[in-house]
């Protein structure tokens, strides 16, 4: 049988945990109950596990498990604070507030609420990908209604300073969402700490199931959105129909394990990460890592071999490596990576960008057999 290509996009998705899948299988076939239905036992028991799970998901993020809502990913959660917030938006606040190295799910339901007669403003970043605070200050008034900013990048993995522009946002009283969706289960991340209203995630990021996310609503601010669907009093009214527990429990167990072996986890991929790096810059000097050299994720390379596009080399490797040129949500899309454009590199260089994502599953000798393919490929 045909060796399967070396994954390394684990930005894209991550395999499912083996124990998260073991926790998910009895809710498929024995404990099956709606947890809606209240008359009976099988209901009873599948919403208690789906209870527990938002337990166990509230403890990852430091959150009250009240504050957490189910959803089917990030882009729902993102989605849902954005337009929910406008929905109940008094009128004198018009203005929104993002960054030009946002998620699509961000930038595009800002151009719609642009559309309905909502001032965006988009702020650049620097060329190390990260955005300047000045400029928060400057754009953040009393007229914002809210601001959005990624907590990690979900292309070059950078870190923004979310507790700082937190702050500018409470100077005014304006609403801050961030999508910590690449951030989430990877590294620590602490709502409170980050002094956040809303924040959206995906349990598919770190060895969850795909087609559950959640949002975190701070308690205080449970009022401030208004629904985007109607029918049923599901999830506090915010988002009726039936949860799917399955996926409940494992986004659960998935939060459990990485709270539990994060640092672990980190240290995995960030030594992994460093290895293949340093084993390309030295086998190929001209090689250019895009984004902040530190404040990034530790398992995040994006990187550009000079005068080589980066969709070509992805190509090549196909059948031997899993990469990427960039999000896995814009693949479809032939124009070049926004992310990249925002740092304000030339045309070409752009074009070079590649993503690589280490996880929890890759080994040592993977990584060197990765590296050894890139540079292949690269000198030809």
């Amino acid at each position: 049988m045909k060796e399967r290509p070396i994954y390394l996009d684990n930005q894209a998705t991550t395999p499912v945990d083996p124990r998260v899948l073991q926790a998910m299988i009895p809710y498929f076939v024995e404990d099956f109950g709606n947890p809606h239905s209240d008359s009976h036992s099988f209901g009873w028991e599948a919403n208690g596990a789906l209870e527990q799970s938002r337990a166990l998901v509230a403890n990852l993020v430091g959150a009250d498990a009240r504050e957490v809502v189910f959803t089917s990913g990030a882009t729902e959660s993102c989605n849902m604070v954005l337009r929910g917030v406008a929905g109940k938006n008094p009128n004198r606040r018009q203005r929104i507030v993002t960054v030009a190295t946002e998620h699509a799910c961000i930038l595009e339901t800002c151009a719609a609420l642009e559309d309905d007669g909502f001032e965006v403003v988009i702020l650049p970043v620097q060329s190390d990908g990260t955005v300047d605070l000045d400029s928060v200050r400057g754009a953040v008034n009393p007229q914002t209604l809210i601001v959005s900013v990624m907590l990690a990048n979900n292309e070059i993995g950078v870190l923004q300073p979310i507790r700082d522009i937190a702050e500018i946002c409470r100077q005014v009283g304006a609403y801050m969402h961030t999508d910590a969706t690449q951030a989430v289960g990877k590294i620590p991340v602490d709502v409170r700490s980050l002094n956040v209203d809303f924040m959206s995630f995906s349990a598919h990021k770190f060895y969850g199931p795909k087609g559950i996310g959640a949002l975190y609503i701070r308690w205080s601010q449970a009022a401030a959105l208004h629904p985007l669907t109607s029918g049923g009093g599901q999830e506090g009214g915010l988002r009726p129909g039936t949860v799917a527990v399955p996926l409940a429990v494992g986004f659960g167990e998935a939060s459990r394990i990485a709270q539990c072996e994060m640092h672990k986890d980190m240290a995995h991929t960030g030594h992994l990460t460093g290895i293949l790096y340093d084993m390309l810059r030295k086998r190929f000097p001209g090689v250019q890592l895009f984004g902040h050299p530190s404040q990034r994720l530790p398992g995040n390379l994006n990187i550009g071999f000079p005068g080589i596009r980066g969709d070509d080399i992805v190509e090549q490797v196909g059948d031997r490596l899993a990469i990427s040129t960039g999000s896995a949500c814009s693949s479809a899309s032939a124009r070049a990576s926004h992310v990249l454009e925002a740092l304000n590199l030339g045309h070409e260089t752009v074009q070079s960008g590649i993503r690589i994502s280490i996880g929890r599953f890759n080994q040592k000798k993977e990584i060197r057999k990765a590296a050894d393919i890139l540079i292949d490929v690269a000198r030809q």
